[in-house]
């Protein structure tokens, strides 16, 4: 917990956490975050949003990428090491401005449980900042860091190695996560309407930090089963019911299961599973 403590002071005074990465002999290598599933109006861009293109199951995404949810829009991905696709030996490329390539073929795809995985609810904004890892002997060392600019997400994190670090950055705060399943809600104006751990390992945490109007900053651990919202002086439990939708939630996002059909230039895609709670 001291770990994750010291990451969220160092962020909060400015620095964005570059310890770990920096102190390996192995050079860091960029990550990928691989779209699994889109329901609804999804797009992404490599530009800020001057040029948007639709988002599709399969695509990779680096990090400079910014993922735009509609109204009817939610996106599932998996963040890490480029997937290997069963449906096609993709060798995954830079992402340019060009036109997707299409996903080919028929396959039912299920992507380990032991992913880092996130889902960016309907009218959202989601910015990867930073995603490489590193390998060291055995162990991988992984350095995230999201964007959430609007609207709100789930992430389901696993155990991560001590030198790892994964921010999830908001408007008025960011939060600092080691094996954790939460949820951050945004209001309207971007200051945060709420922030719940569903499930955490080895009892870490979350720890949130945020920065006032006047520039003060609060620090906040959110335990198992708690939801902190502003104006509580510290977190509370969560409702039976809120407990229930983030159960769904983070089961379907534990063990998805997607079958990938073909895509054609028209913008139309045909996509089929089970219930995933959307």
């Amino acid at each position: 917990m001291k770990k994750l403590q010291t990451l969220l002071a160092i962020a909060v005074g400015g620095a964005l956490l570059n310890v770990g990465l920096s102190a390996s002999a192995q050079p860091a290598k960029p990550g990928y975050a691989t779209i699994i599933r889109v329901k609804g109006e999804a797009s992404y861009s490599l530009d800020n949003g001057t040029h948007k293109y639709p988002l599709i199951a399969g695509k990779f995404l680096e990090a400079g990428a910014t993922i735009y949810t509609g109204d009817d829009g939610v996106v599932d991905l998996v963040l890490g090491k480029a997937i290997d696709l069963p449906q096609a030996k993709w060798v995954p490329e830079r992402v340019s401005l060009s036109v997707d390539s299409p996903v080919r073929g028929l396959t039912t795809y299920r992507p380990s449980a032991e992913q880092n995985a996130v889902r960016v609810m309907s009218d959202s904004t989601l910015v990867i900042d930073k995603l490489t890892t590193v390998s060291s002997g055995a162990d991988t060392v992984s350095d995230t860091e999201l964007d959430l600019q609007k609207g709100g997400m789930y992430a389901s994190v696993k155990k991560l190695s001590p030198a790892a670090q994964y921010l999830v950055k908001t408007p008025t705060g960011i939060a600092g996560v080691r094996g954790t399943e939460f949820s951050i809600t945004l209001n309207a104006d971007g200051t945060i309407k709420n922030v719940a751990v569903y499930k955490t390992v080895n009892d870490d945490g979350l720890v949130l930090a945020i920065t006032s109007a006047v520039g003060a900053t609060q620090t906040f651990l959110i335990k198992d089963g708690e939801i902190w919202e502003p104006g509580n002086p510290n977190p509370v439990p969560i409702t039976p019911q809120l407990r229930s939708v983030l159960n769904e939630v983070f089961a379907a996002l534990r063990t998805p299961y997607y079958q990938l059909v073909s895509y054609d230039y028209d913008r139309t895609t045909t996509q089929e599973s089970t219930d995933f709670g959307f």
